[in-house]
């Protein structure tokens, strides 16, 4: 269905280990950015992950974290190589909060999900966080209503970005994002529907522009979280250990489990 090729203008750009294949399409004449993958590789080394945490999440819950790694590596993929992007989706129905994020430098995408202590204030917030090499890091917070995730990044792209955007789904790992670009064919994007897009590759001409690779990896080490207690053990080393000779953390990245001893974590401070 799709028009194959090999990555264009890159030449400067980094270039990532191969993992998952993100394609980024022009649609001439509507002037919008398509950007699909298959991610099937990527969902795998996500359950495996979730294999070794000994982990096994709600199948609806399953899903929406799935569709959450999805829309933000297109969303990544169309975005400048220096870029990385995080998102906390907060629903009401289910109660929970997701995260997940990617970083088009490293070509990673991390994300889990939380169901404990999670406080229902009323509303459902859609969280990002932008960061991009030498320039400040930006965030923006937008309501939004419902309760599936394509509807809640296709609001965020309305009120933050400021030009519409759509998502699609073929199958449980196919996805396929299109997002307006200056002087886009707004009626043709938001009418959109998904027998329209099973025929888009012979009604409408897709030039390649790039093709990116992305692989699931958080790079969380004991190292990352000796920084993370490092003020904590300066300031209340028996707070933070009581007792005991060893603490046990969980990255809030990806939920890995690390144990930290007191001596590892005081000759970290007093190596600082």
């Amino acid at each position: 269905m799709w028009r194959h090729g090999c990555r264009v203008n890159d030449s400067e750009t980094p270039r990532p280990e191969p993992g998952l294949e993100v394609r980024s399409y022009f649609v001439r004449g509507r002037n919008a950015l398509l950007t699909r993958a298959d991610f099937g590789e990527l969902y795998v080394d996500y359950y495996l992950h979730q294999g070794q945490l000994g982990a096994q999440h709600e199948p609806a819950h399953d899903g929406l974290l799935k569709q959450a790694l999805a829309t933000v590596t297109l969303h990544a993929a169309a975005r400048p190589w220096s870029e990385s992007i995080a998102w906390t989706i907060h629903f009401r129905e289910p109660l929970l909060n997701l995260f997940v994020a990617a970083d088009n430098r490293l070509g990673t995408v991390i994300g889990q999900l939380f169901t404990e202590d999670v406080k229902d204030d009323g509303r459902q917030l859609f969280v990002a966080d932008v960061v991009r090499e030498r320039a400040d890091s930006r965030r923006s917070a937008v309501e939004f209503t419902g309760g599936d995730v394509f509807r809640a990044v296709e609001q965020y792209y309305v009120q933050s970005e400021q030009r519409p955007a759509r998502f699609f789904q073929y199958g449980p790992e196919d996805f396929v994002f299109l997002s307006a670009q200056p002087q886009c064919d707004l009626a043709w994007l938001e009418g959109l529907d998904d027998a329209a897009m099973l025929t888009l590759d012979h009604t409408e001409e897709l030039s390649l522009l790039e093709t990116r690779y992305y692989r699931w990896e958080c790079g969380c080490t004991q190292v990352r979280m000796f920084a993370v207690l490092a003020q904590v053990m300066r300031a209340d080393p028996e707070g933070l250990f009581g007792t005991e000779p060893a603490l046990r953390m969980s990255c809030p990245r990806c939920g890995a489990r690390h144990t930290i001893t007191r001596e590892a974590l005081e000759a970290y401070v007093s190596g600082e």
